[in-house]
Formats: structure tokens, sequence, C-alpha cells
């Protein structure tokens, strides 16, 4: 079984952490996104995935190579210019030989594709949309469909009293390679309002898969956050979200060459990465991910924070709520709070308090006491 990853996009909702990295290669449980979508992928049964670029493609390229030691063979297709969601598949059409899979590459989730491909194979399917439910499906497009799972209509965007279904499209498709005949080359093009509504106007055998698996786009800071959350509950799933790491306390979770201080508070659910050290008095609250090679000074607070790779919190800072990028440095009783987003090589120079979801571009580096934003409600 061959897999499409659609990852050429630029992440613009996830700025400025995007700036520096593409979004595949963002760091979930201290593992970048897409390693967990090849995991994903391998469990489904796939052996071979191709990877269509287009934003900072040498960085996931240099680091998966050919797919060394993650069970499946690796691809690449550089996009000329970003060519939407289905667009890509033209480039790389002589290598589609059968039944193949499509994904979203800013989705996450636990879905179980041997199930849905199946489903496709039974309906003699031309084409199958994942479809996930969602409380509001007016940001969405829904689909109708029939009690057998064929796509009966598409509508976009539907007030919360005119919506028929709760189904939304969930980025995941299955494929025959027939379809590539319909899409156009050279251009940008979109399965959800090109192709899926063009094979259905032609009477085509499109079907829909309702799912009720895990499922979350990773796009916004917010659910971003949201995803660790679920990982360190236990209401998402991912092999490689706790490989290699042993639970050091109640619901703490770490590689065997972290340093804590035995007088370190520690609550979980809490995921530290290797060899992070944690001084005296310092204190980490869950659900958090602490990234490898941290270093948390005394009487240093993280809660409910996300940290990438080099933070550096100097004694008595504090980060809460916030996503810290790669080698951000807190300077003493320095807030980073609820919200807010902190590139990659951001300093925070000592007594600032920043809070109402503030976001810094890479490199900046604020004077100390220079910002006060601390928002007075709780």
């Amino acid at each position: 079984m061959q897999a499409v990853i659609l990852v050429g996009g630029e992440g613009t909702r996830l700025r400025p952490l995007t700036f520096t990295r593409p979004k595949a290669m963002v760091p979930v449980a201290n593992r970048p996104f897409l390693e967990h979508m090849l995991a994903h992928l391998r469990r489904g049964g796939a052996e071979e995935a191709i990877l269509t670029l287009c934003y900072r493609p040498e960085a996931i390229r240099s680091h998966f190579g050919e797919g060394e030691g993650r069970g499946l063979r690796l691809r690449y297709s550089v996009e000329p210019f970003p060519m939407g969601t289905a667009g890509p598949l033209t480039l790389i059409a002589p290598l589609l030989r059968d039944t193949f899979i499509v994904c979203n590459g800013d989705v996450f989730t636990d879905l179980d594709l041997a199930e849905v491909v199946a489903f496709h194979r039974r309906r003699l399917a031309l084409a199958t949309i994942v479809l996930t439910p969602v409380e509001d499906p007016s940001p969405f497009g829904v689909v109708e469909t029939a009690p057998d799972g064929r796509v009966l209509r598409f509508v976009e965007k539907p007030r919360p009293e005119e919506a028929t279904t709760r189904w939304v499209n969930a980025g995941t498709y299955i494929l025959e390679p027939e379809v590539l005949r319909w899409i156009p080359t050279g251009q940008r093009y979109m399965f959800e309002d090109g192709l899926f509504p063009l094979l259905l106007r032609m009477g085509q055998p499109l079907f829909a898969f309702p799912s009720r698996a895990y499922w979350i786009d990773i796009g916004t800071p917010r659910n971003y956050m949201r995803l660790h959350r679920d990982l360190l509950q236990g209401m998402a799933f991912s092999p490689l979200a706790f490989e290699g790491v042993r639970e050091i306390r109640p619901r703490v979770w770490a590689p065997p060459d972290v340093q804590v201080h035995e007088t370190a508070v520690l609550r979980g659910p809490l995921l530290l990465g290797a060899g992070c050290t944690v001084a005296a008095g310092a204190s980490l609250l869950g659900p958090a991910v602490v990234g490898p090679r941290c270093r948390l000074g005394e009487g240093s607070r993280v809660a409910e924070a996300i940290l990438w790779e080099d933070v550096i919190l100097h004694p008595g800072a504090r980060a809460e709520g916030c996503i810290l990028g790669q080698g951000v440095c807190l300077h003493k009783d320095a807030f980073v709070g609820k919200g807010c987003v902190l590139a990659d090589g951001v300093v925070v120079g000592e007594g600032n308090r920043m809070e109402r979801g503030i976001a810094l571009a890479p490199g900046l580096s604020l004077p100390p006491r220079s910002i006060t934003t601390l928002d007075p409600f709780p």
C-alpha cells in the first residue's frame, strides 16, 4: 500500500513557530509531528510514503532520508509553487500504481486505516473520504451521505440551524489511480472544492467513511497544545509518544539521563526530554512537555506548557499555558503566561511579564522589565 502525505504548506496558522521549520517538523511529544504520521501509516499497512514538499523541503528530507529504520520507504516530490491539496498528485502520477492513501500533513488521528481501505474496496469506490463529527459544522464543509456511504451532497459552511449533518471532511482519503485523470496539471487544485464535487457531478462512485476515531488539526497553537494534553492524558494514542522513556514518578515520564533535584515538585502528566535538568525548588505541573536539554533553574515553574529543545528558565522564571520554541531563554523572574507563543531563540529579560496571547518572532530579545501585560482577570 502506498500513501501520499501533503506536507508542502507554510503552516501560517502556527506562526511564529513555523518561521524556522515546516509544520511537519514541529515537535509533538518531543518528536517531529511527521514521525507520528509515518508510524500511523505503517500500522495501517503502508509500505511506501511519498511526501509532497514545498516550504523548507530540505528540513524534512535531511531528517528522514529514505526512511531507513522506519519500516517504510520514503520518496519526495517538491512542488514548484503551492499546488493545493490535489495538484501535487499530478507530479507523482507515474508512481501511483494501485489503491493509495492521501493524508493532510496537519492532521493527527488514530484512525484504523486498514478498516477504511477494506470499506473502500467493498464499495468498489473510486474515492473514499473519511469523515469526522464536529460540534459546530458551520466553519466546515459537511458531507451528506446515503445509508451505504455514497456521497449525496457537499454543503459548504452551513449555518448551525441549517446543517443537516455534523460529519465533515477529516482530510484522509482512499483513492484509485484513475482519479488522477481529472486533476488538471500545472496548477493549484483542491480535493475539497474541485475533484470531489466533480466526481459527484459525474456520478462516479464517491463514498464517505464516518469515523469517531481521535482527530485533530494541529495547525493552530490552541489545537497543538490540546493534542499534547490529550496524549498525556491518554485520550489520544501514538506508539511513539512514550517510546524510550520510563515513569520516574507517578505519571511523569523521562529518559534515563534526566537530572531532577529531590526538592523539585513534579505533578503529572509530564513528559521530559533527554538531557533535561530540573534544579532545586523548581515546579513542573502537568499536562506539560519539556523538550530535550532544557534547563529549569531554582524556583522556576512550568505549568501546562510546551517547551521545545534547549529552553532555559533562570531562577524564578515561569512558563504557564504557553509554547516556548527552541533555545528560548527566560531570565530571572520573567513570566510568560497563557496563550503566549515564543519562537526559536527569543530572549526574555529579567522581570518581564507577558500574557494575553503575545507572540514573538524568532530571535527577538526583550530588555529587562520592558513588558508588563499580565491579565488582571484570572
